[in-house]
């Protein structure tokens, strides 16, 4: 099985929830992030980051229906806000799903972890990912990944390919783009008055044999039968969790190049999403 590389004109490319605060409805639990500070766009010096390829994964995609979202992943979405979004950014609040050790809880976490022991917030932009290879080891991360793990759902996800001296976008998804969930970890920091801000990272792994002509990493998305033992409490052993953080198989992806648009993040429409004509990765037996 390879890769191949379509490519039109000229050009190439080479080859306890601490983290949600519950609020009782007639319904349903409403499950919202402690934090209740807006987040107006991601730190420039993320998105620069993310553009120039240094980080994976910087960018992504939650565009399918709510109910959808709710059966795919087991929780009650009664009173939950939400909204498609087809360009989420870091430092944005993104929706994630943990379980309580009954049931899935559904909510909202800021992009880039701040882990609870750090002096400043501002180290959650610089931590918007976490190598699976080296998350248990990592004071950042270690803790969280025995106790504090989470989905982070998505349907899509960019990534900018170099090809010469210019930069192509790249969108990556499931075929027939059903949602599908990231491996995350959570952590809640506290600052001098108090006040608590949840934050997330999302795990990577080696590039899959898709997407290693585009990027050598690629976010951790877990399948289905996975997404269970990753939310599980009671598992903690290393081994058995980085067990689970395997690169995606290839053969259920698709890639396509889309419209440099995406490029700015404030820029959240249907567009960022549609397919050139240019590039576009597929499988050959």
């Amino acid at each position: 099985m390879r890769v191949a590389t379509q490519i039109a004109g000229s050009g190439c490319i080479g080859a306890g929830n601490n983290a949600f605060r519950a609020q009782q409805t007639r319904k349903s639990r409403l499950l919202l992030p402690l934090s209740d500070h807006a987040v107006h766009g991601p730190a420039p010096s993320v998105i620069e980051a993310a553009s120039e390829g240094f980080i994976m994964c910087g960018r992504f995609t939650l565009t399918a229906d709510l109910t959808l979202l709710a059966e795919r992943f087991h929780f009650d979405p009664v009173a939950l806000s939400y909204t498609p979004s087809y360009n989420i950014a870091p430092s944005q609040q993104i929706l994630t799903v943990m379980n309580d050790g009954t049931s899935n809880r559904a909510g909202y976490l800021r992009w880039g972890l701040v882990p609870s022991w750090a002096k400043d917030p501002s180290i959650g932009h610089r931590m918007i990912n976490a190598r699976a290879e080296t998350v248990a080891e990592k004071p950042s991360f270690r803790q969280a990944l025995q106790r504090r793990r989470c989905l982070v759902l998505a349907d899509g996800f960019f990534e900018w390919q170099k090809h010469g001296s210019t930069k192509t976008p790249m969108y990556m998804r499931l075929h027939g783009q059903p949602p599908f969930a990231f491996a995350g970890l959570w952590d809640t920091w506290h600052d001098t008055t108090g006040a608590p801000l949840s934050t997330c990272t999302i795990l990577t792994t080696t590039a899959n044999a898709l997407l290693a002509p585009i990027h050598q990493r690629m976010p951790v998305i877990l399948p289905p039968e996975a997404e269970a033992a990753w939310l599980d409490r009671h598992l903690t052993a290393p081994e058995a969790l980085r067990a689970l953080l395997s690169p995606y198989a290839p053969e259920r992806m698709e890639a396509y190049a889309v419209s440099p648009a995406v490029n700015a993040p404030r820029h959240n429409a249907p567009d960022c999403i549609e397919r050139s004509s240019t590039i576009t990765f597929h499988l050959e037996a």
